[in-house]
Formats: structure tokens, sequence, C-alpha cells
């Protein structure tokens, strides 16, 4: 099996590493990942320059690009052969609800997804990076056993990809698995208002705090109890339902 990881924190991120590690058992691992952090740069492709890889060893490339411009360039460039699974991760920071709409990890599985190759976004829902690496460190084998369940199933619906968040807990006190919807996050006081040293207004997007809701197999649910959180994302971000009573909303000109 051929297995393409990338990321969204930069080819040096320890969750890559760890994402390298858990799936080396599984097959022939290549990466091709940022050469620095994209985070939150969604599903965005790097049209206004050149996007130029760096080998970094056998089946190693380093790219200045995004998430989705380093699986386009694996797969139409790079690999000989198309992955038959991308993998991306693991994510330094959840990726649930809304955030699913920013994040350069699931967006890297978008764009597999998108050219027609399954694929798994993994993320790892804490927030102190020195105990996120002793934690992620002590999951390998269990991330293994669960990619290897995840890419032997018979076949995924079409345009679907998995969304997979780790609990920032140790190997001991991780629950299981849930499988899980999104939830729904609001962020408040996420505007930083300050100036820069001539005086100017600036305002730094970032931090605040979440408040979280739905239902009980929500994804920050399963997270918050110690599970790990595997949920199912679609492309088709059509509201179908409207679809069946157009009447109600439309009127024809």
């Amino acid at each position: 099996m051929r297995l393409l990881c990338t990321n969204d924190d930069g080819f040096l991120a320890h969750g890559l590493k760890c994402l390298v590690a858990a799936a080396e058992p599984l097959g022939e691992v290549t990466v091709v990942a940022p050469d620095r952090e994209q985070s939150a740069t969604s599903h965005s492709l790097t049209l206004h320059h050149p996007v130029r890889p760096i080998k970094r060893g056998e089946r190693r490339w380093q790219v200045d690009g995004t998430p989705t411009d380093c699986v386009m360039l694996a797969v139409e460039a790079l690999m000989p052969e198309r992955p038959d699974w991308v993998l991306s991760g693991i994510n330094h920071g959840q990726n649930m609800g809304e955030d699913v709409l920013y994040s350069g990890t699931v967006a890297a599985a978008m764009e597999g997804i998108s050219i027609g190759i399954p694929s798994i976004a993994v993320s790892f829902a804490g927030g102190d990076l020195r105990a996120d690496v002793t934690m992620l460190d002590d999951q390998i084998d269990l991330l293994t056993e669960l990619l290897r369940h995840l890419t032997s199933l018979p076949s995924l619906p079409p345009n679907t990809l998995l969304n997979v968040n780790i609990p920032p807990v140790t190997r001991s006190e991780n629950k299981g698995i849930r499988l899980t919807r999104l939830g729904q996050r609001v962020y408040s006081d996420s505007i930083k208002r300050m100036t820069d040293p001539w005086g100017r207004e600036i305002f730094w997007i970032g931090g605040g705090s979440i408040a979280w809701s739905g239902p009980d197999d929500s994804d920050f649910l399963a997270v918050r109890e110690g599970y790990i959180s595997v949920t199912p994302l679609h492309l088709d971000v059509t509201h179908h339902a409207m679809l069946l009573d157009p009447e109600s909303w439309w009127r024809a000109q």
C-alpha cells in the first residue's frame, strides 16, 4: 500500500514524524509537506509564484507551498504512482466543528478526495506542545491500529474523508474510538486591538475563548470524554432538504 503523508504544521513538525511512524507498518510512505507552518490556509493554492520541492531524503520532499499544493504536486509530479491513501497530520491542535473550514490539515485530505484518493486527516486536541509530544509518542501504536482498520475498509462513500481527533490523554487513559458528527463552536474575543511601534492601529486574529455545542455524538464531546473522534466529512455542502421545497424560499421572477 502506498501512503502519502503531509500536514500543515511544516516538514519538521513532530506530529508529522508521529504520523509517518504510525503509517510505516502499513506500507510505503512518501512525505511531501510544507517548508513552514501553514495553519488556517484552508484549501488554498499557490498561483502567483512557482512552487519548489526540495528533496530531503528517499521519498521525502519539502515544498514552499500550502498543504493543498503538496498533495497536488505529490500526485501529479513527485510520486511515480498514485498513492492509495492520503494521510494528513498529525496536527498540533484540534480540528473539530467549524475548524474544518479553515484547517490546512483537513484541506490536504479534501484535496486527496477531490482527485479521487481516499484520505484521512488526523489532529491532536492538545494545547501544550511539550506535553503533546510525550502523549503523541505514547499513542503511535494505537494510531497504527486505527489507520490499519480505516484503510482496510471495503470502501468509503464517494467524496467522503475521515476526520480524526485524538484526545490530549496518555495511551492508558484513552477510552477508545467513537464515530461522531461535527459539533458547533463559537469564538469570543478573537480579535485583539493593538498599536504598532508607530502608533498605528492593528488587529491580531486568534485566541479568545471557545464555546461548544452539539448533540451527544458530537466530536468535541467524544474528545472531551477521552475518546478518539472519527467524523466522516462530505465534500458536497449542498443543503439538499431545501431543494425538496423550493417554493418555500424561491419565487421565479
